[in-house]
């Protein structure tokens, strides 16, 4: 049996290795651990995916050569009708929901047109201001609105995905 406290060691040394932060300015993981958010979680902001490569760690911890940090990214949450942190999710769906966020595009799902607008100004995961114009999201995993999952689009017109592909990994 292995005791507790080597269990917590290495639990401590991977959340080191990962407190840095991305290449992203910290956008998204400093956002999560501060500031007002859904669930008991604090606010957040940013979006993107992960580049796959090794960076090393800002701020305290320790960087392990090597290795990479999964990259939290911002998911749309039909029943909420708001976007939050996806902290692990694959098949279309997003399994464990972190703080609130706002995509980093500012092109949001717009639930009264089933399409992607642009949204100027958000406020705890939603838009705040009138819904903009339509646009194309920079990730290609969307949300459709016919399935509740996220697929990839293989074809955007108008804001609205015209041939929609498998599901993916959102955020």
């Amino acid at each position: 049996m292995v005791p507790r406290a080597a269990i917590l060691c290495l639990a401590l040394l991977a959340m080191a290795a990962c407190s840095g932060g991305d290449k992203r300015g910290d956008s998204t993981l400093a956002g999560a651990r501060s500031g007002k958010g859904g669930k008991g979680h604090g606010g957040g902001g940013g979006s993107g995916s992960g580049s796959g490569s090794a960076s090393p760690a800002r701020g305290p911890g320790v960087a392990l050569t090597g290795t990479t940090c999964p990259t939290p990214g911002c998911s749309f949450h039909a029943a909420a009708g708001a976007y939050f942190t996806c902290l692990s999710g694959g098949a279309g769906a997003c399994f464990h929901f972190g703080a609130r966020c706002a995509p980093g595009d500012g092109c949001v799902f717009d639930a009264a047109s089933k399409g992607y607008r642009r949204c100027e100004h958000m406020v705890e995961g939603a838009c705040a201001a009138p819904v903009g114009a339509a646009c194309t999201p920079a990730s290609t995993c969307a949300f459709n609105p016919a399935d509740g999952l996220h697929h990839t689009c293989e074809a955007w017109s108008g804001g609205s995905c015209t041939r929609w592909g498998t599901t993916c990994t959102p955020g």
